[in-house]
């Protein structure tokens, strides 16, 4: 049975399809979701998805909008809504990772997912997050990653001291997994070793970037078609880091649809638990598809049928609060890497956790998206600097656009901000006047 879609519903990004005027008030108190009872989980089609580029290693892409094999639907035996009441963790999970309290996390984005959306995320519910790939001898020399990825440096910089303190205002970006991702075994654990040092609580292994100057340096997803030389890497790291660290991996379901390839895929898999490895994260496109057409869910679902033992993680077109619960339903997998769903919407993990709970998922208030935009760009300028700053957060403010009721006008004022004053000038302009304070620093100036 396939239930079509009220026009009043939410699109694949989350966008409502009726547009609030421009008179709406500042509202604080979260909104629920106004949509139709969904008996059945449905698919959206590739139309339906945004069709700008992807952004590299962990990230999920748009469907080929000129496939017509890619306009297809999932059908589940319940509703989201009770799947999500009967959801729980493994408890595996949380006794190796404390913290890790529900089956949905942040993935690692290359160009996005640095320590400001992480902690912007984890104010809204997600309970791990993963960096973007860390170069290994980029770390070993030094250079990106050594300051900038260092999971406590915000804390530092926002002039928070203990860990109670960091945990109050909301700055304490753990639990986090380093990814590395490298050639040589003896740079991997060289690398490994460093993130260690650096205080990371979980060292995650790329073996899954499709993006080409990653394969022409024999990097990522390039070892799916190397299974010694993948095997020897994982060995290497899995032997560097401290046995109380958990090891994980990210793979790719192949390195092509070859069944020499699947064989492949099949030998690292088995050879990543027998090393040590917790967990593995598999996103259900081959490398050489990189980001073309549907990610196969079907897949993930063999791979469960066939490993029921092993703890898997699933990944590839989740961009809806509910597309976290059908892959969960449909896969079987034991949690969710939520990507590019999660740009420019941190609400996603709330709304996860209220479906969760039995409530109905709700949107974001505009003063809410207000104060996330503050708490964001100002994150960003402390890491980053004011300059750098403006550059990378216009990606992200036309992202949280899509949320408002005007979201082409509020889209169009952030593509030109650069600085602080212009970053204000519109949140004035398109989210009301008020205190331009960031969380954290109301936090850090109230009175213990």
């Amino acid at each position: 049975m396939v239930v079509e879609l009220a026009t009043t519903w939410r699109d694949a990004r989350g966008v409502p399809a009726t547009l609030a005027p421009m008179s709406v008030p500042l509202d604080p108190t979260p909104r629920p979701v106004e949509r139709p009872a969904r008996p059945r989980f449905l698919r959206p089609a590739p139309s339906e998805v945004e069709s700008d580029a992807a952004v590299g290693c962990g990230a999920d892409a748009p469907d080929d909008a000129d496939a017509e094999e890619a306009r297809f639907r999932w059908t589940l035996g319940r509703p989201i809504e009770e799947v999500a009441r009967t959801t729980s963790i493994d408890p595996r999970i949380p006794a190796a990772v404390p913290g890790f309290d529900v089956p949905f996390f942040q993935a690692g984005l290359a160009g996005y997912s640095d320590g400001p959306m992480r902690l912007v995320a984890r104010r809204h519910g997600a309970p791990f997050c993963v960096t973007e790939a860390l170069l290994d001898r980029t770390l070993i020399n030094g250079g990106k990653g050594r300051r900038k990825e260092d999971p406590d440096l915000l804390a530092t910089e926002c002039g928070m001291g203990d860990l109670e303190d960091n945990v109050a205002a909301d700055l304490d970006d753990h639990p986090i997994a380093g990814q590395i991702m490298g050639t040589f075994p003896e740079e991997m654990a060289q690398g490994s070793r460093l993130l260690v040092r650096m205080g990371y609580d979980v060292i995650d292994v790329n073996l899954a970037c499709p993006v080409k100057k990653i394969k022409k340096s024999n990097r990522g997803g390039h070892f799916l078609a190397y299974p010694n030389e993948a095997i020897a890497l994982l060995k290497a790291v899995r032997e560097a880091v401290p046995s109380e660290i958990p090891c994980t991996v990210k793979l790719r379901r192949a390195y092509d649809d070859t069944d020499a390839m699947a064989a492949n895929f099949e030998r690292i898999f088995d050879a990543a638990y027998d090393l040590g490895y917790l967990w593995t994260t598999v996103h259900c496109r081959t490398v050489e598809q990189r980001y073309l057409g549907p990610a196969k869910w079907d897949f993930l679902r063999d791979l469960m049928r066939r490993k029921p033992d092993r703890i898997v993680f699933g990944s590839g077109d989740v961009w809806t609060v509910e597309d976290i619960f059908a892959m969960l339903e449909y896969t079987g997998v034991h949690a969710v890497s939520v990507a590019r769903g999660c740009i420019g919407n941190p609400w996603i993990f709330r709304q996860a956790r209220e479906l969760m709970a039995g409530r109905p998922a709700s949107q974001p208030s505009l003063l809410e998206q207000r104060q996330v935009l503050l708490d964001h760009f100002d994150l960003s300028v402390r890491l980053h600097g004011e300059k750098k700053a403006g550059r990378m957060m216009r990606k992200f403010g036309i992202k949280f656009a899509r949320h408002h009721h005007d979201a082409q006008r509020v889209k169009s004022s952030f593509i030109g901000c650069t600085t602080v004053d212009e970053w204000h000038a519109v949140i004035r302009a398109c989210y009301g006047d008020g205190p331009l304070t960031p969380t954290h620093a109301r936090a850090s100036r109230e009175p213990a």
